[in-house]
C-alpha cells in the first residue's frame, strides 16, 4: 500500500528556506501537518503562512539547533503539540567552505553540532516514543558530500559522513521495528548554502537542481523500500570514487586553486 502523507505529523528542521521550506509547502499541500523548525522567525513565519491554508494545524518552533537544551525543549513541545510525530526530517545544515589548513576547531564543532549532533539528539529523544507506538520514520538529509570528500569542505563533509554512518547503522538496529530510516543524499542544490558569510567562495560552478525537485524526491522516498536515495542520482560518481580512492583524491586535488 502506498504511503500517504495526508494527516501525518511531520517535523522538519531547517524549514525557513531551501529544501526544508520546499518540503514544508509540498507536504502541507498534500494534507500533512507540518512542524517547522529554524532560527529565523520572520522567514519561518512566512513559510508557515504558505502552509496553513491547506494545513491549519501546522505550527513552527524558532530553535537554535546548536543549543542542546533548546533541542530537548523542541522535541517535547512538538510531540505534545501534535500528539505525536510520524516523520522526523533532519534537514538543517550549515556550510563551512574553508581549506583544512585554515580551519579552527570551534568552526568544525559548530558544523558538527548543527549538521550531525542536533539530528542525533532529536532522533534519540523521539525514537523511544515512536518505538513504543510501533511506527514512525526518521529521514536524514545528508549530502553527496557525505560520500565524497569535497575540496575545502572538510568540516561539512565530516558532518555529512557522520550522518551517513549513523543512518546506516540505525537502519540495521531498527530493521523490523516499525520505525523506518531514509538516508537522503542530494547533489548540488540551488539554495542559500552557496552564498553564506564567513565562507570561501564555492569552487563548484556546475548545474544545480532546485529545492522543489529534491523535496519531491524526498517525499517519494517515503514510499520506497530502500534506505538510501541520491537526488539527483549520483551514485555512479560515488562508486567510481570507492573503486579507486587514490585516483579520486589526485583528480580532486588537481582542481584546487593554487
Amino acid at each position: 500500500m502506498a504511503y500517504s502523507v495526508a494527516g501525518k505529523r511531520v517535523l522538519i528542521t531547517g524549514a525557513s528556506s531551501g529544501v526544508g521550506a520546499a518540503l514544508a509547502r509540498q507536504l502541507a499541500a498534500r494534507g500533512a501537518v507540518v512542524g517547522l523548525v529554524a532560527r529565523r522567525r520572520d522567514r519561518l513565519a512566512a513559510v508557515l503562512a504558505d502552509c496553513q491554508p491547506a494545513s491549519p494545524a501546522s505550527a513552527m518552533w524558532v530553535t537554535d539547533l546548536a543549543d542542546p537544551a533548546a533541542v530537548e525543549r523542541l522535541a517535547v513541545h512538538a510531540w505534545d503539540a501534535f500528539d505525536g510525530i510520524d516523520v522526523l526530517i533532519n534537514n538543517a545544515a550549515i556550510p563551512k567552505r574553508r581549506a583544512v589548513t585554515k580551519l579552527r576547531l570551534i568552526e568544525v564543532e559548530t558544523v558538527m553540532r548543527v549538521n550531525f549532533f542536533a539530528a542525533v539528539q532529536l532522533t534519540l529523544l523521539l525514537l523511544p516514543r515512536m518505538l513504543a507506538r510501533g511506527t514512525g520514520m526518521i529521514v536524514n538529509v545528508s549530502s553527496v558530500g557525505g560520500r565524497l570528500g569535497i575540496i575545502h569542505e572538510a568540516a561539512y563533509c565530516a558532518s555529512k559522513f557522520a550522518l551517513c554512518g549513523w543512518s546506516e547503522s540505525m537502519a540495521v538496529d531498527l530493521h523490523g521495528s516499525g520505525v523506518s530510516v531514509k538516508l537522503i543524499e542530494p547533489g548540488p542544490v540551488d539554495t542559500e548554502i552557496w552564498d553564506q558569510p564567513d565562507n570561501e567562495e564555492p569552487l563548484y560552478q556546475g548545474p544545480k537542481v532546485t529545492a522543489d525537485e529534491v523535496a519531491v524526491g524526498i517525499i517519494d522516498a517515503f514510499d520506497s523500500d530502500r534506505v538510501e536515495h541520491y537526488l539527483p542520482d549520483m551514485k555512479a560518481v560515488v562508486d567510481v570514487k570507492n573503486a579507486d580512492l587514490e585516483a579520486y583524491i589526485s583528480s580532486a586535488a588537481a582542481m584546487a586553486p593554487r
